[in-house]
């Protein structure tokens, strides 16, 4: 109950509605056994005549209740007795489905603005979480948290409103008036009570694992699914469908093999609470009847017939928490799926008293900087600096540590020793927006969204008038192709832009760098995956996106970054050489081997 009680937190702004809540469900619950006790009396004149009952010499409340409604009914015939006790039923059943369904109506948007708000904090939460979580965790798992396990909570939560509020209610005014017509008979029930409790609640604890185990497998399936539609291309030149299908085929044969065992843990719930309910019926049946035939009770027929009736509306409640049991179960193990990702620890933190940075005025110093992914050493011992409006190229081999020095600088990961300075100020003692805001990045692989190319393009920027957008897409050669499409700049990219080529990506993706207009660029091998017609357009918009800009720029291209002002050469996350490209051909070193291999001249 830890977990629900987490979740139950949501609840704290909504007391209003839940007091509402109860207290319509009380009135539904009042009205149901009105409208079903007044048949008491009506039975009682009909089946045991017209004689009145006298009142005893300390009447209780039941004596003088059953003499003042059967003076009302005896000064009628019984036919027209029982249609207005009838009509009586009616009215209060009208009014019972009334307030049930009012409370329905202040129930369903309260859960829904509780999963709203539920929804939020995770997708804020996942926004929030540095770059280095993602490469760790599969985008399938975290997309069937916010989305499967996110349902299977709704269902707890509908639980805990619903059924915990309104059916314990009704238990215990169901008791209450059973214990009004006979406080005997009523506790000797009340001793079974303990018996299905512990039934259902030791079948209910059975649940969790199997439905964490379903809710991790569901998660990796939406992660086989989303990889194998990616690489679609990759699937079907590699003859690979019969080994993805395999893959997906053993984990839909986990997952069905444990929602069966679920289901059939969760269905025996239900009808084994009716046949446990039935049995103490049949019980309390037996022991009442027989302190009637035997005059140890002033219990009538018609009143116990009223108290069996009472007794049967008990079993629907008590079947539908033995239901809610096991949905908070599946809950409460789909809440601790989120309540995992809810509570990883954001190591990208701002400090409480971070500085405003508005401009960049000098440069960019590495001051004896290491990088560690937990015991992997990435980088050690890095020492340089970037001063304003120079361009730094980083090379050497793939896995040396260029792509991981490049995002240290917008804190995409925290330094593990040393420090990065802008302008003589930590990067740690800076506001985070203000960071980034200094900062444009053009990668590799062009990150598009499933959106205009106009609203790519204004990505981030809060907004820009049409002339501006185009004025970027002009100097990134995006214009042309732009005003090509059917739609223009409402042409739809598509799934990752995949309705745009290679080139044509990459194009917005600069075009969007222009229009942040930062002073500080990063260039992680924006041309490496193009071919040459579409890297030559590409690097003339970078070069024109460089202009008056302090660069750095990772490139495998070597042919690429001859003209920077300084090059780095690292080497399993060490810095082996630096200095121009002309004073590093003459080191005869790693650069010159380099060089060399891709014939660059």
């Amino acid at each position: 109950m830890k977990k629900i009680t987490k979740l139950l937190r949501y609840l704290a702004d909504y007391k209003s509605q839940i007091v509402l809540y109860f207290i319509a469900n009380l009135l539904s619950i009042i009205f149901s056994l009105f409208s079903f006790g007044m048949l008491a009396p009506v039975l009682q004149v009909l089946f045991m005549g017209k004689e009145p009952p006298k009142l005893s010499i300390h009447p209780d409340l039941l004596d003088k209740i059953n003499y003042y409604v059967y003076g009302f009914i005896l000064r009628e015939e019984p036919l027209n007795a029982l249609a207005i006790a009838v009509g009586i039923v009616i009215i209060f059943t009208i009014l019972k489905n009334l307030f049930l369904y009012i409370s329905v109506y202040i129930l369903n948007p309260l859960r829904n603005m509780i999963l709203r708000r539920l929804r939020d904090d995770l997708f804020t939460k996942t926004l929030s979480l540095p770059i280095g979580f993602f490469t760790e965790e599969r985008k399938g798992d975290l997309i069937s948290r916010m989305t499967n396990d996110i349902n299977e909570v709704e269902l707890s939560i509908m639980s805990v409103l619903e059924v915990f509020i309104r059916e314990p209610l009704t238990i215990i005014i169901t008791i209450g008036a059973m214990l009004f017509i006979s406080v005997q008979l009523t506790l000797f029930f009340v001793l079974f009570l303990p018996i299905p409790v512990l039934i259902i609640g030791q079948l209910g604890k059975t649940l969790k694992r199997p439905s964490n185990e379903a809710q991790e497998q569901l998660g990796n399936m939406l992660g086989v699914l989303d990889e194998t539609i990616a690489g679609m291309r990759v699937v079907k030149a590699f003859n690979a469908e019969k080994n993805q299908h395999l893959k997906f085929t053993q984990i839909n044969n986990i997952l069905f093999r444990a929602r069966n065992k679920i289901a059939a843990r969760r269905e025996l719930g239900s009808p084994l609470s009716e046949v446990i309910g039935i049995a103490m019926v049949g019980v309390v049946l037996w022991y009442g009847g027989k302190l009637i035939f035997s005059s140890q009770t002033s219990l009538t027929g018609p009143l116990f017939v009223v108290y069996i009736g009472l007794m049967y509306q008990i079993i629907a409640p008590f079947k539908n928490l033995s239901s809610a049991n096991y949905n908070v179960r599946r809950g409460t193990a789909a809440l601790d799926r989120i309540e995992q990702l809810m509570s990883v620890e954001n190591t990208i933190l701002e400090a409480p008293d971070a500085k405003h940075i508005q401009n960049f005025e000098k440069g960019i110093e590495f001051r004896n900087v290491s990088f560690a992914y937990g015991d992997k050493q990435i980088l050690q011992s890095i020492n340089f600096t970037i001063g304003k409006g120079k361009t730094i190229a980083l090379v050497g081999a793939s896995g040396a540590g260029k792509s991981t020095l490049a995002d240290l600088i917008p804190r995409f990961h925290d330094v593990t020793g040393g420090e990065i300075l802008i302008d003589g100020v930590n990067v740690k003692d800076c506001k985070i927006d203000d960071l980034r805001r200094l900062m444009g990045v053009v990668g590799q692989d062009p990150i598009l969204f499933n959106d205009t190319i106009y609203n790519n393009i204004i990505l981030g920027t809060g907004g820009a008038t049409k002339e501006r957008v185009e004025e970027a897409a002009t100097v990134a050669h995006a214009h042309t192709f732009i005003m090509a499409k059917p739609d223009g700049y409402n042409t739809v990219a598509g799934d990752r832009g995949s309705r745009l080529s290679g080139g044509e990506r990459q194009r917005v993706t600069i075009a969007r760098a222009l229009l942040k207009n930062p002073p500080i660029l990063i260039l992680d091998e924006a041309t490496s995956s193009l071919d040459t017609e579409s890297e030559r357009i590409v690097q003339d918009a970078i070069n024109k996106l460089m202009q008056n800009r302090t660069c750095i720029v990772i490139a495998h291209r070597l042919s690429t970054v001859q003209h920077a002002d300084e090059i780095i050469v690292l080497e399993k996350g060490r810095i082996m050489e630096r200095g121009t490209h002309a004073g590093l051909i003459q080191q005869d070193g790693i650069y010159k081997r380099l060089v060399e291999m891709q014939q660059v001249k």
